[in-house]
């Protein structure tokens, strides 16, 4: 009996060290993500992941380690209550879970989607010494889309303040700082240049990162909080700020985003076949290229296409420019891949995908035929440097190292700058050299008085996230400043 007994114990006890062996190994791991195979997504322009399950997503919520003291929201521009979220999430709680997420961000679905979380909440997540951190974004994006699929709770909205705040931009910092205003009980209208509300979110990200349903969806649930978004409305020209208060809004807040394109300034760069990446993604994005042959819109790509650059612009203009018919698509970047400022899930989908990386190598002039049409591009190949102002290698010249690339296709994909507009027409706003406007970074209290900026407009092209949390920053400045 006493040999049965000892048998069972030693059964129980390396059954116990191999169950929690599992665990370990199922911890190191993230849950991984369905997506559409390769050699079917470069034909069309739906969206790359599939997303969780339910029951996927339960079991990546169960990996949390409920931390007492979470890392990871220093790394929310938004200030997420990830270990809430996650933690009703583990439990099967997915209403309590999205009532948590929606109190903190109310752009969830997109943020799920296009955030870098692998440069910010993941980076600082303590799994991610175990092995592989929390997928933070991945939980984001399913609990957003299972509450739209459910129906989307409204929030109580504080009792009217009678105080009109106007948001001029309807981007991602606008829609928050929007947001948030509205469930303060301010009266908000937003002011939208283009026909449709989202400025990056819809003319700039294609569909197969952020579908463009999702983004209406999104705003939907801003409206519905009480926000009047105007459209076709460039402020600047159809009222300036001034006006503004003078029609009796107390607060106005700039979110208008770097929407100019910048470009090389090199010879044969006004070639018929050179785009700005701003002009592809938009021709592609507000005319629906990705919707062709419904859509037959004026978007040309031939056969061979370079893209200048390796920020997630370039990787999004490159796999466009596949989707839309070229055979051979460049990546030209003038640093190596240890440089490149995509995030690297992007570059991995651009890679499968089939897209080549030039790394190392800068344009320096275009070729074209009789036509006035690009057909070549000469470049030059680089070596790295000592680390310039932004803390990367800065690109040298290799002289003789000159050769020329076949190329009926460039895209410009280098950066964007503020539109001048509103400065121009304002001028108690402070600016930049760059042409920004000058902000507190954690208020975005500008040079005048009743007036706040934040997002790309302050900062320069970053990330949405980041514009998310300017404009909730402001929000709440603004809430201080009226009261």
């Amino acid at each position: 009996m006493s040999a049965y007994r000892s048998a069972s114990a030693g059964e129980v006890t390396r059954g116990q060290r191999e169950f929690e062996q599992l665990m370990e190994e199922w911890k190191k791991k993230k849950v991984p993500m369905r997506e559409q195979p390769v050699s079917e997504r470069i034909h069309n322009f739906d969206e790359v992941p599939y997303g969780y399950s339910v029951e996927e997503a339960v079991k990546e919520a169960s990996r949390c380690l409920q931390c007492k003291n979470p890392k990871c929201v220093a790394g929310c521009p938004v200030g997420v209550d990830i270990k809430g979220f996650i933690g009703e999430l583990a439990k099967g709680n997915l209403e309590a879970s999205a009532r948590i997420m929606k109190q903190y961000n109310s752009l969830p679905a997109i943020c799920g989607r296009v955030c870098p979380q692998e440069n910010q909440c993941e980076q600082l997540c303590i799994l991610g010494k175990l092995g592989q951190p929390g997928g933070i974004g991945r939980l984001e994006r399913f609990i957003a889309d299972w509450e739209r699929s459910t129906g989307v709770k409204m929030p109580e909205r504080a009792a009217s303040k009678r105080k009109k705040v106007a948001v001029v931009g309807s981007g991602p910092a606008g829609l928050t700082c929007a947001g948030d205003l509205a469930k303060m009980g301010y009266d908000v209208t937003v002011f939208e240049t283009l026909h449709v509300p989202g400025g990056v979110l819809v003319y700039g990200i294609p569909e197969f990162r952020l579908p463009k349903e999702i983004v209406a969806q999104e705003i939907d649930y801003i409206k519905r909080l009480g926000v009047e978004i105007q459209t076709n409305m460039p402020i600047g020209l159809v009222y300036t700020i001034d006006e503004l208060f003078q029609m009796g809004y107390k607060a106005v807040f700039v979110g208008t985003g770097a929407g100019l394109p910048s470009f090389m300034r090199i010879p044969g760069e006004n070639l018929i076949g050179i785009y700005s990446a701003n002009e592809f993604l938009t021709r592609v994005n507000l005319m629906k290229a990705y919707l062709f042959p419904e859509y037959d819109t004026p978007v040309r790509v031939g056969e061979k296409v370079a893209v200048i650059g390796a920020g997630n612009v370039a990787m999004d203009s490159a796999r466009v420019a596949l989707r839309l018919g070229a055979k051979d698509v460049k990546i030209v970047y003038r640093r190596s891949d240890k440089e490149i400022p995509a995030r690297m899930e992007e570059v991995e989908h651009a890679k499968e995908e089939g897209i080549q990386f030039c790394l190392l190598t800068a344009p320096i002039r275009y070729f074209g035929d009789d036509q006035g049409a690009v057909r070549q591009m000469e470049v030059i190949h680089m070596e790295l440097g000592e680390p310039d102002e932004s803390g990367r290698r800065s690109p040298v010249p290799i002289p003789g190292s000159e050769e020329v690339l076949e190329a009926d296709t460039v895209i410009v994909a280098i950066g964007q700058r503020p539109n001048p507009l509103i400065p121009n027409t304002t001028p108690q706003l402070k600016t930049g050299r760059h042409g920004n406007i000058v902000a507190d970074l954690s208020t975005g209290r500008t040079s005048m008085e009743g007036v706040f900026a934040g997002g790309d407009i302050v900062t320069g092209a970053a990330t949405v996230i980041s514009a998310m949390g300017a404009g909730k920053a402001a929000a709440a400045a603004i809430d201080e400043y009226l009261r």
